[in-house]
């Protein structure tokens, strides 16, 4: 686990998704209120599955307003652009190379070996994965995961999703392996 996770962080995720994280390498992008709304995961959670969705989005208002974008018919508008212009296609599968690139740099899952995520490169099927994406590796690296964010509006503009204690008991957790004295995972998402 990267040093730019604290304990609140993870006490954040985990009131974020109701459960605790696994596999969590690293806070991939900051809310502007100051949680973590996408955490980078390793490409094998703790258990040895593999687990291809590198920048997973935990914010669950920026998560919702998602699902609604979904149901309004975007991804199926994105997905007839994806196939008529050859310039967002283009940049879609360099969005995916770069999304294989940032999870083979975390390690290696042969089983999803060449799978992104979200449908990339030539499908969309996932807004959440591609807005995660685009908040993690910045803006100008997925179009279409751009375009999630500017729909989006400023889901942040009512406070944090979740309220954390500043300071939030360690629990015994290792800060080199990610498990408690037990040795138990403790928590990664």
């Amino acid at each position: 686990m990267s040093e730019n996770v604290s304990a609140r962080d993870i006490a954040a995720v985990a009131a974020q998704l109701g459960r605790e994280p696994r596999g969590l390498h690293e806070v991939g992008h900051r809310c502007p209120c100051g949680n973590p709304d996408v955490v980078t995961t390793e490409p094998r959670l703790p258990n040895g599955t593999p687990f291809p969705t590198t920048f997973y989005l935990t914010c669950p208002r920026a998560a919702s307003r998602i699902g609604t974008l979904e149901g309004s018919g975007l991804m199926k508008e994105m997905q007839d652009r994806l196939a008529t212009d050859p310039e967002l296609a283009a940049a879609y599968a360099r969005a995916h190379e770069r999304y294989l690139a940032a999870r083979e740099a975390l390690g290696s899952a042969p089983e999803i070996a060449g799978i992104s995520a979200g449908g990339m490169p030539d499908r969309v099927k996932c807004l959440h994965v591609l807005a995660g994406q685009a908040l993690a590796q910045g803006r100008g690296v997925n179009p279409l995961g751009d375009e999630v964010l500017d729909a989006l509006g400023d889901w942040w503009s009512s406070g944090p999703c979740v309220e954390v204690a500043e300071s939030v008991p360690d629990a015994g957790a290792d800060a080199d392996t990610g498990t408690d004295d037990s040795g138990e995972t403790a928590g990664p998402a």
